[in-house]
């Protein structure tokens, strides 16, 4: 898997690209919690004990797009009540936070280790990689982490994952700025 560090970069990329005009911190917020919810299941292995390969495994069912689609529209039910369920905006909120969940399960299908990602759950609990897998696996645990493994796999997500979202992010900020520029002309 990406390290949560990687996920919430996608999460802030995209809040900064895509950010609504009132309540930016609760959105900022959220967009995090989405991005990085689903690694919520490698808790249940170290606490529950729940097999890695088992439906609620980690990088089972909550890596899911099916769950993504789910934990999506109770982001906006929840914090976004005011929207009338339905509306335009409404499913502009759902459409967001699934693409951001979905976002997790997508990059640790494109990691060159630990188990696939049940992308099909719950209708199949078989894991599947990318054909094309570019980001290396992020270490388990705190201190595998802060080691010359967990530098190497943070080089290798500021490579393929921070400089193309913070590129994206800054050629979103620079087309809307074209966009109320021309809106200002004659």
């Amino acid at each position: 898997m990406p390290t949560v560090i990687t996920h919430s970069v996608i999460a802030v990329s995209a809040t900064f690209g895509f950010r609504p005009t009132k309540g930016f911190l609760k959105f900022l917020i959220l967009s995090i919690v989405c991005s990085i919810l689903p690694d919520a299941d490698v808790f249940g292995y170290f606490c529950l004990y729940i097999p890695a390969n088992s439906f609620f495994g980690h990088r089972g069912f909550f890596h899911s797009p099916f769950f993504a689609a789910l934990f999506s529209i109770f982001i906006v039910s929840i914090f976004y009540r005011k929207e009338v369920t339905f509306s335009k905006q409404w499913w502009k909120y759902v459409l967001y936070f699934f693409i951001l969940t979905t976002s997790h399960g997508i990059l640790d299908a494109l990691t060159n280790g630990g188990q696939g990602i049940a992308l099909l759950s719950p209708i199949t609990n078989n894991r599947y990689f990318s054909p094309w897998t570019p980001l290396e696996v992020s270490p388990l645990g705190i201190k595998a982490f802060l080691s010359q493994r967990g530098l190497t796999v943070l080089t290798n997500e500021l490579l393929w994952i921070w400089i193309p979202s913070f590129s994206i992010f800054i050629l979103l900020i620079i087309i809307k700025n074209m966009k109320r520029n021309e809106t200002r002309w004659p």
